[in-house]
């Protein structure tokens, strides 16, 4: 459906994107991550046509994206671009026009969009009476009123709390099951591992990592160990043997250097730690992330 083709960026003093490819199908959720000042959000504004690639292509179904194809792609970007002094339905049946939606169609899916969201009771106060994570909801209803087939989610968990965040993930998988591409850009590399099927990241313009879950996780290692505890653990940061720790207050992340050294290592840990859980699991996708872009001491230790 969509395909992103060595695309470049260039502006007077940096290149924002450097020689970037991807491809979208129909039915995929698909997470576009990077550290701030990667490339994300340039990279969705030539997918836009917004601005215009200094080199490479994007198509869309095969044809270079116009005025048609535009009005075919919901956009939710990190920045709030809400009319604050409007009415809430007013405003959401206002953007849905300008999709190619009527006024009468616009409203219909408006109330029902609101309904599902749990905003029906705001329908008619103003934009500026919402909280943060209401007004994150009104966008997204924005993002979809015209039923795109693509949908671009710049930070669309930014602002909402833990039960919204469940309802936002049902809204997703049933586009997918509807076969809408999803194309997500997010720092919250929880969120972007349990929902994407194929991911691209992204650091200094370029790609350095591209493809399904599976085949990332795959090419950095098995031995990975979860670990959850009480106790003091930090001698993990000078056990031999540990690799790339991640360590929180009860909770630690590593790698194991030789699989044979996980028996050695577990009764050490042991003496130290009350274990509550233990695992040897695929890396997960934030430990990737700080090994390819967090420097050599977040890929060493991260402490919090």
């Amino acid at each position: 459906m969509l395909s992103v083709q060595n695309i470049r960026k260039e502006y007077s003093t940096v290149v924002a994107v450097d020689d970037v490819s991807f491809e979208v199908k129909p039915g995929e959720i698909f997470g576009l991550l990077g550290p701030n000042g990667a490339g994300k959000t340039t990279t969705i504004r030539m997918i836009l046509d917004i601005i215009k690639p200094d080199r490479g292509k994007i198509l869309f179904n095969g044809k270079v994206i116009d005025e048609e194809i535009r009005n075919k792609i919901g956009y939710l970007p990190e920045e709030r671009g809400l009319y604050r002094k409007n009415k809430l339905i007013n405003t959401i049946i206002y953007f849905a026009t300008l999709k190619g939606l009527s006024q009468s169609e616009a409203r219909k899916r408006a109330y029902n969009l609101l309904k599902r969201l749990d905003l029906l009771s705001y329908a008619e106060r103003k934009v500026e009476e919402l909280s943060k994570g209401n007004q994150q909801k009104v966008q997204f209803i924005i993002s979809i009123i015209h039923d795109p087939q693509i949908v671009i989610l710049d930070e669309p968990f930014s602002g909402l709390d833990p039960v919204n965040q469940i309802v936002l993930k049902d809204l997703f998988m049933e586009m997918k099951d509807n076969g809408k591409a999803i194309i997500f850009s997010t720092h919250m590399m929880e969120q972007a591992e349990k929902l994407s099927d194929k991911i691209c990241l992204i650091n200094q313009g370029k790609v350095v990592l591209n493809g399904t879950l599976s085949e990332v996780k795959s090419k950095f290692g098995q031995n990975h160990i979860h670990l959850e505890f009480d106790g003091d653990a930090s001698f993990l940061k000078t056990l031999e043997g540990i690799d790339k720790l991640l360590l929180y207050e009860n909770y630690a992340e590593f790698e194991v250097k030789d699989h044979q050294d996980i028996d050695k290592i577990f009764p050490v840990i042991l003496q130290g730690l009350r274990i509550k859980k233990y695992e040897v699991v695929e890396p997960s996708l934030h430990s990737i992330f700080l090994q390819l872009v967090g420097g050599e001491k977040l890929t060493r230790t991260e402490s919090r």
